[in-house]
């Protein structure tokens, strides 16, 4: 069975764990209707359509 050569730092150890948590910005797309900027498979805020219809009532 393999053994490790030397102790592994608890920098090392903890920076490896810490990759898994980085955060990346929200995709985003536009609305096909008025062209705002909104996240993907979500109504859009500015107009309220989805999928080719109107979803909510924005005034």
């Amino acid at each position: 069975m393999a053994v490790p050569k030397k102790k592994t730092s608890k920098a090392k150890g903890r920076s490896r764990r810490a990759s898994n948590w980085t955060l990346n910005a929200p995709s985003r797309s536009t609305c096909p209707r008025c062209g705002a900027v909104k996240r993907p498979h979500r109504v859009c805020g500015n107009c309220g359509w989805y999928a080719g219809q109107q979803a909510i009532d924005v005034e």
